[in-house]
């Protein structure tokens, strides 16, 4: 039976202790970058370059033609970048261009993981699907969930997405729940997304902002069927 654990932060990734060809790594930043990340696919965007800061954006951008550039950190927009949330970025031509994103979690988490050979973005938006892909590709190996956090910091929304994707996978196979996975499900099965987002302290954060319609769709759970794969360096639809 493989196994399934949930690490709460991108800073307690051990690289000396993951299975890198045996492996699935699924990354969750629920607010806002994986959520970004499924809906910019939703949007039909042809792939995606998570950088890990703003100098490195514009490298990856250089040699590729007319992407779309977006990103954050610390909560503040990139000069000269798009918006790093779900819902800015749908007002960008995403169809079949390229995206280079730079968050202050999400995308430092998904370089963490990078050399792992199946490394998904998830976000309560694509659970049901991406559960389903991994179950379906990937029966025999051990499954990470790994909650961003923010700046070595607990992040009750990637926490409540840890326990979502816990629980679609276990309806569909059985794995050998490690504590934290069962933990994070049990949170799940006690807690409405919404009111767990907004009462998040960067939820709060966003409301404060005027952000309140980006966390409402951010906490909205099954609804999109991209599954983004992280495959040299840059993510693309995996193909199912």
């Amino acid at each position: 039976m493989p196994t399934l654990h949930v690490l709460l932060k991108k800073e307690d990734i051990d690289g000396e202790r993951l299975q890198r060809r045996a492996q699935v790594v699924i990354v969750l930043d629920i607010l806002f970058a994986t959520s970004s990340i499924v809906h910019a696919f939703e949007a039909g965007v042809d792939s995606i370059w998570p950088a890990l800061d703003h100098a490195e954006a514009l490298r990856l951008a250089a040699p590729l033609s007319q992407p779309v550039l977006a990103g954050e950190y610390l909560a503040r927009p990139l000069p000269g970048f798009a918006g790093a949330t779900p819902l800015a970025l749908a007002r960008e031509n995403l169809h079949g261009n390229a995206l280079v994103y730079c968050t202050t979690n999400g995308t430092v988490a998904l370089r963490k993981v990078a050399d792992v050979a199946h490394v998904y973005a998830g976000a309560l938006l694509n659970a049901a699907a991406l559960a389903a892909h991994i179950v379906q590709q990937h029966p025999e190996l051990p499954v990470l969930v790994v909650c961003s956090g923010s700046a070595n910091r607990f992040n009750l929304e990637d926490f409540v997405g840890a326990g979502h994707f816990v629980a679609q996978l276990l309806a569909l196979a059985d794995y050998d729940c490690s504590d934290a996975a069962r933990a994070a499900l049990l949170f799940r099965r006690g807690c409405e997304p919404l009111a767990a987002l907004l009462d998040a302290r960067v939820g709060r954060m966003m409301l404060q902002h005027g952000l309140r319609d980006e966390v409402e769709y951010a906490a909205q759970t099954n609804i999109a069927t991209a599954i983004p794969q992280l495959i040299d360096g840059r993510l693309r639809r995996a193909a199912t």
